[in-house]
Protein backbone atom coordinates (compact mmCIF):
# COMPACT_ATOMS: atom_id res chain seq x y z
CA UNK A 1 0.00 0.00 0.00
CA UNK A 2 2.80 2.38 0.90
CA UNK A 3 4.50 1.58 -2.40
CA UNK A 4 1.33 2.43 -4.32
CA UNK A 5 0.89 5.69 -2.41
CA UNK A 6 4.55 6.62 -3.05
CA UNK A 7 4.16 5.90 -6.77
CA UNK A 8 1.01 7.97 -6.98
CA UNK A 9 2.71 10.81 -5.08
CA UNK A 10 5.71 10.68 -7.45
CA UNK A 11 3.54 10.98 -10.55
CA UNK A 12 1.49 13.78 -9.03
CA UNK A 13 4.63 15.78 -8.20
CA UNK A 14 6.10 15.10 -11.66
CA UNK A 15 2.87 16.17 -13.34
CA UNK A 16 2.80 19.30 -11.21
CA UNK A 17 6.37 20.17 -12.14
CA UNK A 18 5.71 19.59 -15.84
CA UNK A 19 2.58 21.73 -15.65
CA UNK A 20 4.50 24.45 -13.81
CA UNK A 21 7.31 24.40 -16.36
CA UNK A 22 4.85 24.49 -19.25
CA UNK A 23 3.04 27.41 -17.62
CA UNK A 24 6.33 29.24 -17.03
CA UNK A 25 7.42 28.75 -20.67
CA UNK A 26 4.04 30.00 -21.84
CA UNK A 27 4.16 33.00 -19.54
CA UNK A 28 7.63 34.13 -20.66
CA UNK A 29 6.64 33.81 -24.31
CA UNK A 30 3.49 35.84 -23.65
CA UNK A 31 5.60 38.42 -21.79
CA UNK A 32 8.13 38.53 -24.63
CA UNK A 33 5.45 38.95 -27.27
CA UNK A 34 3.90 41.87 -25.40
CA UNK A 35 7.34 43.48 -25.01
CA UNK A 36 7.94 42.90 -28.73
CA UNK A 37 4.71 44.62 -29.73
CA UNK A 38 5.44 47.52 -27.39
CA UNK A 39 8.95 47.93 -28.85
CA UNK A 40 7.76 47.80 -32.46
CA UNK A 41 4.96 50.31 -31.92
CA UNK A 42 6.96 52.52 -29.54
CA UNK A 43 9.78 52.90 -32.07
CA UNK A 44 7.53 53.28 -35.08
CA UNK A 45 9.00 50.23 -36.82
CA UNK A 46 7.39 49.20 -40.09
CA UNK A 47 7.75 46.17 -42.32
CA UNK A 48 8.68 43.83 -39.47
CA UNK A 49 7.61 40.23 -40.10
CA UNK A 50 7.07 37.45 -37.59
CA UNK A 51 9.30 34.41 -38.06
CA UNK A 52 7.06 31.51 -39.08
CA UNK A 53 9.82 29.09 -40.07
CA UNK A 54 9.46 26.95 -36.94
CA UNK A 55 5.70 26.87 -36.66
CA UNK A 56 5.44 30.36 -35.16
CA UNK A 57 7.22 29.31 -31.98
CA UNK A 58 10.31 31.54 -31.89
CA UNK A 59 8.70 34.95 -31.40
CA UNK A 60 11.43 36.54 -33.54
CA UNK A 61 10.53 39.49 -35.78
CA UNK A 62 12.66 40.62 -38.70
CA UNK A 63 13.05 42.80 -41.77
CA UNK A 64 15.30 41.83 -44.68
CA UNK A 65 17.34 44.90 -45.67
CA UNK A 66 19.02 43.25 -48.65
CA UNK A 67 18.84 39.64 -49.79
CA UNK A 68 22.08 37.75 -50.27
CA UNK A 69 23.00 35.65 -53.27
CA UNK A 70 25.70 33.51 -51.62
CA UNK A 71 25.50 29.95 -50.41
CA UNK A 72 22.95 28.88 -47.81
CA UNK A 73 24.15 28.49 -44.22
CA UNK A 74 23.50 25.79 -41.63
CA UNK A 75 24.88 24.85 -38.22
CA UNK A 76 28.11 23.19 -39.52
CA UNK A 77 29.05 26.20 -41.70
CA UNK A 78 31.61 28.85 -40.81
CA UNK A 79 30.25 32.35 -41.17
CA UNK A 80 31.57 35.89 -40.95
CA UNK A 81 29.13 38.36 -39.44
CA UNK A 82 29.22 42.03 -38.54
CA UNK A 83 26.51 43.30 -36.22
CA UNK A 84 25.13 45.96 -33.94
CA UNK A 85 22.84 45.29 -30.99
CA UNK A 86 20.83 47.23 -28.42
CA UNK A 87 18.57 46.01 -25.66
CA UNK A 88 14.90 47.00 -25.84
CA UNK A 89 15.30 49.32 -22.85
CA UNK A 90 18.19 51.11 -24.63
CA UNK A 91 20.57 50.69 -21.71
CA UNK A 92 22.90 48.33 -23.54
CA UNK A 93 24.20 49.40 -26.95
CA UNK A 94 27.04 47.84 -28.95
CA UNK A 95 27.04 49.73 -32.25
CA UNK A 96 30.68 49.70 -33.39
CA UNK A 97 30.83 47.63 -36.59
CA UNK A 98 34.63 47.86 -36.55
CA UNK A 99 34.69 45.79 -33.36
CA UNK A 100 31.57 43.63 -33.61
CA UNK A 101 33.01 40.94 -35.87
CA UNK A 102 32.55 37.19 -35.48
CA UNK A 103 33.96 34.34 -37.55
CA UNK A 104 32.90 30.91 -36.36
CA UNK A 105 30.72 27.90 -37.05
CA UNK A 106 27.01 28.73 -36.80
CA UNK A 107 26.62 25.99 -34.21
CA UNK A 108 29.39 27.50 -32.07
CA UNK A 109 28.30 31.14 -32.06
CA UNK A 110 27.24 30.96 -28.42
CA UNK A 111 30.95 30.63 -27.61
CA UNK A 112 31.24 34.19 -28.98
CA UNK A 113 28.56 35.28 -26.49
CA UNK A 114 25.91 35.53 -29.19
CA UNK A 115 22.48 34.22 -28.11
CA UNK A 116 20.58 31.30 -29.58
CA UNK A 117 18.27 33.70 -31.38
CA UNK A 118 21.13 34.84 -33.63
CA UNK A 119 21.84 31.24 -34.64
CA UNK A 120 18.19 30.66 -35.51
CA UNK A 121 18.00 33.95 -37.40
CA UNK A 122 21.00 33.09 -39.57
CA UNK A 123 19.52 29.74 -40.60
CA UNK A 124 15.80 30.53 -40.79
CA UNK A 125 15.74 34.21 -41.76
CA UNK A 126 18.94 35.48 -43.36
CA UNK A 127 19.57 32.02 -44.90
CA UNK A 128 22.16 33.05 -47.51
CA UNK A 129 25.54 34.72 -47.30
CA UNK A 130 25.39 38.37 -48.25
CA UNK A 131 22.02 38.98 -46.56
CA UNK A 132 21.54 41.96 -44.25
CA UNK A 133 18.62 42.03 -41.84
CA UNK A 134 17.22 43.70 -38.77
CA UNK A 135 16.24 41.05 -36.25
CA UNK A 136 14.29 41.48 -33.01
CA UNK A 137 15.01 38.64 -30.61
CA UNK A 138 12.76 37.90 -27.61
CA UNK A 139 14.40 37.48 -24.24
CA UNK A 140 13.85 33.70 -24.05
CA UNK A 141 16.09 33.36 -27.13
CA UNK A 142 18.39 36.12 -25.91
CA UNK A 143 20.01 36.12 -22.49
CA UNK A 144 16.95 35.03 -20.53
CA UNK A 145 16.16 36.09 -16.99
CA UNK A 146 19.85 36.27 -15.99
CA UNK A 147 20.89 38.84 -18.58
CA UNK A 148 24.46 39.18 -19.78
CA UNK A 149 27.57 41.23 -19.05
CA UNK A 150 29.44 42.58 -16.07
CA UNK A 151 28.66 45.09 -13.36
CA UNK A 152 25.36 46.02 -11.75
CA UNK A 153 21.99 45.50 -13.38
CA UNK A 154 21.93 49.21 -14.29
CA UNK A 155 25.36 49.24 -15.92
CA UNK A 156 25.60 50.22 -19.60
CA UNK A 157 27.80 47.19 -20.29
CA UNK A 158 25.16 44.76 -19.13
CA UNK A 159 21.96 43.40 -20.68
CA UNK A 160 19.33 43.18 -17.97
CA UNK A 161 17.30 40.03 -17.50
CA UNK A 162 14.22 39.49 -19.66
CA UNK A 163 15.34 42.02 -22.27
CA UNK A 164 14.60 41.71 -25.97
CA UNK A 165 17.45 42.48 -28.36
CA UNK A 166 17.46 44.60 -31.53
CA UNK A 167 20.13 43.33 -33.95
CA UNK A 168 21.36 44.54 -37.31
CA UNK A 169 23.16 41.56 -38.82
CA UNK A 170 25.34 41.58 -41.92
CA UNK A 171 26.09 38.00 -42.99
CA UNK A 172 29.19 38.64 -45.09
CA UNK A 173 29.33 36.77 -48.38
CA UNK A 174 32.67 34.99 -48.11
CA UNK A 175 32.03 33.11 -51.38
CA UNK A 176 33.76 34.13 -54.59
CA UNK A 177 32.04 37.11 -56.21
CA UNK A 178 32.74 39.41 -59.14
CA UNK A 179 34.61 42.55 -58.14
CA UNK A 180 32.49 45.51 -59.34
CA UNK A 181 35.61 47.45 -60.39
CA UNK A 182 38.04 44.89 -61.82
CA UNK A 183 35.51 42.29 -62.92
CA UNK A 184 37.71 39.58 -61.39
CA UNK A 185 36.53 36.79 -59.09
CA UNK A 186 37.42 37.72 -55.51
CA UNK A 187 36.24 36.89 -52.01
CA UNK A 188 33.14 38.73 -50.89
CA UNK A 189 35.09 39.56 -47.74
CA UNK A 190 37.56 41.48 -49.92
CA UNK A 191 34.74 43.50 -51.48
CA UNK A 192 33.36 44.29 -48.02
CA UNK A 193 36.81 45.24 -46.69
CA UNK A 194 37.55 47.54 -49.62
CA UNK A 195 34.28 49.37 -49.00
CA UNK A 196 35.25 49.73 -45.32
CA UNK A 197 38.67 51.16 -46.26
CA UNK A 198 37.17 53.60 -48.76
CA UNK A 199 34.55 54.75 -46.25
CA UNK A 200 37.26 55.28 -43.64
CA UNK A 201 39.37 57.37 -46.01
CA UNK A 202 36.38 59.47 -47.06
CA UNK A 203 34.97 59.92 -43.54
CA UNK A 204 38.33 61.12 -42.23
CA UNK A 205 39.09 63.35 -45.24
CA UNK A 206 42.33 61.51 -45.91
CA UNK A 207 44.14 62.36 -49.12
CA UNK A 208 47.21 61.18 -51.00
CA UNK A 209 46.64 57.43 -50.62
CA UNK A 210 47.34 55.12 -53.55
CA UNK A 211 45.70 51.72 -53.95
CA UNK A 212 47.78 48.83 -55.23
CA UNK A 213 46.39 45.97 -57.30
CA UNK A 214 46.37 43.78 -54.19
CA UNK A 215 44.02 46.16 -52.33
CA UNK A 216 46.61 47.88 -50.11
CA UNK A 217 46.30 51.65 -49.61
CA UNK A 218 49.54 53.50 -48.91
CA UNK A 219 50.88 57.01 -48.49
CA UNK A 220 54.57 57.89 -48.28
CA UNK A 221 54.83 60.58 -45.62
CA UNK A 222 58.58 60.99 -45.87
CA UNK A 223 60.86 59.63 -48.59
CA UNK A 224 63.81 57.47 -47.64
CA UNK A 225 67.06 56.75 -49.40
CA UNK A 226 69.51 53.94 -49.96
CA UNK A 227 69.08 50.30 -50.84
CA UNK A 228 65.76 48.85 -51.95
CA UNK A 229 63.80 46.62 -49.61
CA UNK A 230 62.84 43.17 -50.93
CA UNK A 231 60.54 40.44 -49.69
CA UNK A 232 63.54 38.67 -48.14
CA UNK A 233 64.94 41.73 -46.35
CA UNK A 234 65.15 42.09 -42.58
CA UNK A 235 64.07 45.62 -41.75
CA UNK A 236 64.21 47.62 -38.54
CA UNK A 237 60.92 49.49 -38.07
CA UNK A 238 58.79 51.31 -35.56
CA UNK A 239 55.05 51.14 -36.03
CA UNK A 240 51.63 51.59 -34.47
CA UNK A 241 48.55 49.64 -35.54
CA UNK A 242 45.05 51.13 -35.36
CA UNK A 243 41.60 49.77 -35.94
CA UNK A 244 39.58 51.90 -38.33
CA UNK A 245 37.63 53.38 -35.42
CA UNK A 246 40.86 55.02 -34.24
CA UNK A 247 41.56 52.55 -31.44
CA UNK A 248 45.29 51.99 -30.88
CA UNK A 249 45.80 48.23 -30.73
CA UNK A 250 48.43 46.19 -28.95
CA UNK A 251 50.12 45.61 -32.32
CA UNK A 252 52.79 48.31 -32.03
CA UNK A 253 56.46 48.85 -31.44
CA UNK A 254 57.54 52.34 -30.50
CA UNK A 255 59.92 53.68 -27.88
CA UNK A 256 61.72 56.89 -27.00
CA UNK A 257 65.17 55.48 -27.79
CA UNK A 258 64.44 55.39 -31.51
CA UNK A 259 65.24 51.68 -31.70
CA UNK A 260 63.07 49.60 -34.02
CA UNK A 261 62.06 45.99 -34.07
CA UNK A 262 63.81 43.68 -36.50
CA UNK A 263 61.23 42.32 -38.96
CA UNK A 264 62.00 39.46 -41.32
CA UNK A 265 59.74 40.01 -44.30
CA UNK A 266 60.08 36.40 -45.44
CA UNK A 267 58.23 35.26 -42.29
CA UNK A 268 56.03 38.30 -41.62
CA UNK A 269 52.38 37.24 -41.30
CA UNK A 270 50.91 40.58 -42.41
CA UNK A 271 51.05 40.67 -46.21
CA UNK A 272 50.34 44.40 -46.07
CA UNK A 273 53.60 44.93 -44.17
CA UNK A 274 55.59 42.94 -46.72
CA UNK A 275 54.15 44.80 -49.70
CA UNK A 276 54.17 48.23 -48.08
CA UNK A 277 57.77 48.13 -46.96
CA UNK A 278 58.92 47.24 -50.47
CA UNK A 279 57.47 50.54 -51.68
CA UNK A 280 60.02 52.60 -49.73
CA UNK A 281 63.66 52.71 -48.64
CA UNK A 282 65.26 53.17 -45.20
CA UNK A 283 64.48 56.53 -43.61
CA UNK A 284 60.95 56.61 -45.00
CA UNK A 285 57.76 57.19 -43.05
CA UNK A 286 54.74 55.37 -44.33
CA UNK A 287 51.00 55.08 -43.71
CA UNK A 288 49.23 51.85 -44.68
CA UNK A 289 45.52 51.01 -44.76
CA UNK A 290 44.95 47.35 -45.44
CA UNK A 291 42.08 44.89 -45.84
CA UNK A 292 41.75 42.16 -43.25
CA UNK A 293 43.38 39.43 -45.37
CA UNK A 294 46.54 41.59 -45.58
CA UNK A 295 46.57 42.00 -41.78
CA UNK A 296 45.53 39.10 -39.49
CA UNK A 297 42.59 37.76 -41.50
CA UNK A 298 40.29 35.45 -39.54
CA UNK A 299 42.56 35.45 -36.47
CA UNK A 300 42.04 37.66 -33.43
CA UNK A 301 45.42 39.18 -32.57
CA UNK A 302 47.37 41.41 -30.19
CA UNK A 303 45.82 39.99 -27.02
CA UNK A 304 42.32 40.37 -28.40
CA UNK A 305 42.67 44.06 -29.27
CA UNK A 306 42.32 43.19 -32.97
CA UNK A 307 39.05 41.38 -33.78
CA UNK A 308 38.78 38.82 -36.55
CA UNK A 309 38.45 40.16 -40.11
CA UNK A 310 39.75 43.60 -39.13
CA UNK A 311 40.94 46.14 -41.66
CA UNK A 312 43.94 47.96 -40.19
CA UNK A 313 45.88 51.22 -40.40
CA UNK A 314 49.60 51.26 -39.64
CA UNK A 315 51.84 54.28 -39.20
CA UNK A 316 55.42 53.19 -39.85
CA UNK A 317 58.91 54.59 -39.45
CA UNK A 318 61.40 52.58 -41.53
CA UNK A 319 64.78 52.84 -39.81
CA UNK A 320 67.19 50.55 -41.65
CA UNK A 321 67.85 47.30 -43.46
CA UNK A 322 69.56 44.97 -41.01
Amino acid sequence: MKRILFTLLFFCVAAGLFSCRKSTDLNIKQFDDQEMQNYISGNGLTGMQRDLSAGDTTGIYYKILSAGTGSAVDFPDKVAIVFTVRSFDGQFIAADTIVNHVYNYVGHLTSNNLPQGVQLALINILKKKGTRARVLIPSHLGYGSSGFGTGSSDANNRVKGNQGLDYYINLINTDKVTDPVSGKQVSGQDVYDDAVCKNYIAANNLTGYTKTTSGLYYKILQAGSGASITNTSTVSVQYTGYLLNGFMTGDQYNNDTGVGISTELSSEVKAGFVEGLQLVTPGAKLSLIMPSRMAYGTISAANGTIPVNSCMRYEMNVLSID
